[in-house]
Order: structure tokens, then sequence, then C-alpha cells
């Protein structure tokens, strides 16, 4: 397993750093941490999906990001002393990871300086997309939306014979693009009917993504 926060590191440092590292298994709807929670420790996912969820002023809660295999979670718990997690996190299914502690990983900034300005690089990526949601939510429409969602989703899922499966609910896609369940499953609808996506129970196959980009103006 690689992840981009090691990807700079020898091979011996970064077998050393996992060493040290907990190793965590969570069940299905496991939380791995509260919002407010003191921040301690960054997540290196091993294998299954998380996310990451807040809670609205009217006490709903809000699926943000999903993190699979190769990512990680709870970075800023790395740059700041007695920070709070700023998000809820739970596992989607099964899944395990390496939790790194911030003296672990002070200890291993001593002789890899640099890995600094790659965790940083993540912080400003995390950043950026968050504000692109914010710009998205005031002048794109929500059907733009819902389908970049689902290709963002295809990207953490990955392919399997050219084609991609979102395990999530139409719920759970209104909740990431900010809109109505009804809206998810009319765009839904629309793009089964142009043979672009294929529907099933609390799931959905992506399986022409090219053709989901054109629609929704997708820029890489």
């Amino acid at each position: 397993m690689e992840w981009p926060l090691l990807a700079s590191l020898p091979a011996e440092d970064v077998r050393e750093l996992l060493a040290i590292a907990r190793r965590r298994t969570f069940a299905k709807g496991e939380v791995v941490f509260h919002r407010d929670d003191p921040a301690e420790s960054l997540h290196l996912v091993v294998r299954g999906y998380f996310g990451a969820r807040v809670q609205t002023p009217l006490g709903d809660s809000v699926l943000l990001d999903v993190m699979g295999p190769g990512r990680s979670f709870g970075e800023l718990a790395l740059l700041l002393p007695d920070s709070r997690r700023s998000a809820a996190v739970a596992a989607l299914e099964k899944g395990e990871t390496r939790s790194v502690f911030r003296d672990d990983f002070t200890n291993l900034l001593r002789r890899h300086p640099g890995v600094k300005d790659v965790l940083l690089t993540l912080v400003a990526q995390q950043l950026e997309r968050a504000s692109n949601r914010l710009a998205e939510a005031h002048y794109v429409d929500a059907e733009t939306r819902v389908r970049r969602r689902l290709l963002e989703l295809g990207e953490t899922y990955g392919r399997r014979d050219g084609s991609t499966l979102i395990p999530l609910t139409q719920e759970e896609l209104a909740e990431m693009a900010g809109t109505s369940r009804a809206t998810v499953n009319r765009v839904l609808r629309d793009e089964e009917r142009r043979g672009v996506l294929q529907l099933g129970r609390g799931r959905t196959t992506v399986v022409d993504a090219a053709e989901l980009g054109n629609r929704c103006r997708w820029r890489t």
C-alpha cells in the first residue's frame, strides 16, 4: 500500500513508521472519531472506505467525503497541537487503518523535514477542494453537482472491467451534492436512460465515465 504522504520517504523509514503505527480495524458503521474529539493522530487507510460527516445547524448529518485505500485523513492533527477534529469519520464498510501519532511523526520530521511540505500540500488540496465545493453551491446547478460527485466517487472507488460501482445510497449522494434526494433520483434515472449508469438497490454503477464527464462540464 502506498500513500502520497509517505511517497518521498526511503522505504526503510516507511517500514519504521508503519511498524510503530497502531493497526486499527473497524466494523461497518463504527466511528473512528467524533467531531470535536482531541486530534492526536493521522489515519492511513489500508482497506475499506470511510466517510467524513458534519452536523448541520438543524441537526442533520451530511456526508462530506469518502476516503479509500491509499488516502489519509486527520492530517491537521500532525500540524496543530491541541487541535480538535473538524468532522466525524466512520467506516462505510469493514475497514482498516494505520494510526500515526503526532510524537512519532515529529520524530520522523527531524530526519526528513521535507515530509512536512507533503503534509502541507495535502492540507492545501483539501482546502482547495472545500473552496471549490463552496463556489459550486452558489454558481453550479444541482444536476451538475450530482454528476461531478459521481465522477469523484468513481475515482475513489476505482474501475473494474471498465465500470465503477459506487455503493452509496441516493440520500448519501444528495448530501454530498448539497441537493435533494428527488433531484439525485431524477439525474440518475436520466443518466440510466442514456446508458451512462446502471442503478441497483443502494448502489450506482458508472459504465461510461467519459460521457458523464462531458455532461457535467468536468475540468481535469
